[in-house]
């Protein structure tokens, strides 16, 4: 996986930020977007971005596990938030930023109106490199 950050673009980005991604691998992974659920359906953290924002990135991990990969397999993930303050997308973009550690693969976050589930407020998405299944012939 390769990361491109093209320098004729602003540096105002913080940097690494990868603007795109490119890979040789012949099989990714698409997940449906990863909600603030627990294992009974509930939404948790009701109000809370931050509270929500971890549960949905616990959530994703456990999906791309299930489908054979991990977050740095994830090529492109997006971020949704249903807010239109800038300090609530940073306060999610923060939780998931730390949960992705050092592999900065692009990721684009959107304010949003609505999502969902009763009381969501965060969904993440991603498309992971994943390995070939295994043969059962």
């Amino acid at each position: 996986m390769t990361f491109i950050c093209p320098a004729a673009l602003t540096d105002q980005a913080p940097c690494p930020y990868a603007y795109a991604a490119t890979t040789s691998a012949e099989q990714t992974g698409d997940t449906a977007g990863a909600c603030p659920l627990d294992a009974d359906g509930q939404t948790v953290a009701v109000g809370e971005y931050v509270g929500q924002a971890q549960q949905v990135m616990a959530n994703l991990v456990t999906t791309l596990r299930e489908a054979g990969a991990e977050l740095s397999d994830v090529v492109k993930s997006t971020v949704y938030v249903a807010t239109s303050q800038r300090e609530d997308l940073n306060a999610v973009w923060d939780v998931v930023h730390a949960t992705f550690a050092h592999h900065d693969a692009p990721r684009t976050l959107l304010g949003v109106s609505v999502l969902g589930w009763p009381d969501q407020l965060v969904e993440v998405e991603a498309v992971a490199v994943v390995a070939a299944p295994t043969s059962t012939h």
